[in-house]
């Protein structure tokens, strides 16, 4: 089966994702987790030392600025999943409108940054990575507040690790994740399209809700 952007779509649709054993392996195999992370828009924690870094406005952040670099910033390490074909197949889907980036600037140098899909209400995040401590933080709480200004609904982490932990989020089942993912589905909603500027302030604010 030819692997395009659009099976990529059907099968985030159907709750699976692919990955690949190692950059060097060129083959994919498809994912479908027994317990599936997520972090909950209403359920963000921020901590009063992630709170103060974001005050200080020290960072720019971004949104698809620069989706290959962040793809590249989150293959930057010893072991990971991101292959060649997995590169070019998410880079024509941020061509196609699907695939977004959140960076995070120091001046002109790119210290963090995430990247993942939108489908519906749904944001399947993917990788991020970070050059300067707490940015994936940062950039996760500018996220996180752009999906729910934007009207999504679920922030697919697909696992759960400890950090994702630290910040508010959860596992659930795989029957309850598509429970959640097809009423995600049923409706659409635009995350570059803000009601207002994104500012630290704001960022705060929708967070603590």
């Amino acid at each position: 089966m030819e692997l395009t952007p659009e099976l990529i779509l059907q099968a985030y649709a159907n709750g699976v994702f692919p990955m690949a054993e190692s950059r060097d392996d060129d083959s994919l195999f498809w994912v479908d987790p027994r317990d599936r992370g997520i972090l909950p828009l209403d359920g963000f924690h921020i901590s009063r030392s992630l709170a103060r870094l974001i005050r200080q406005d020290r960072y720019r952040v971004t949104l698809n600025r620069d989706f290959i670099g962040v793809m590249e910033g989150c293959a930057d390490r010893e072991e990971t999943w991101i292959n060649a074909t997995i590169f070019d197949l998410y880079c024509e889907l941020h061509d196609m409108g699907f695939g977004h980036s959140v960076e995070l600037w120091d001046e002109d140098r790119l210290v963090g940054g995430t990247y993942g899909l939108a489908l519906g209400t749904a944001f399947f995040g993917e990788s991020m990575f970070s050059r300067v401590p707490s940015a994936s933080k940062i950039v996760l709480a500018y996220l996180v507040a752009r999906l729910r200004l934007t009207g999504f609904t679920l922030f697919d982490t697909q696992f759960l690790t400890e950090h994702l932990a630290s910040l508010g989020g959860i596992e659930i089942s795989r029957a309850e994740y598509r429970v959640r993912l097809r009423k995600a589905l049923e409706t659409r909603a635009d995350l570059t399209v803000l009601p207002a500027p994104l500012t630290p302030e704001l960022v705060l604010s929708e967070c603590r809700r």
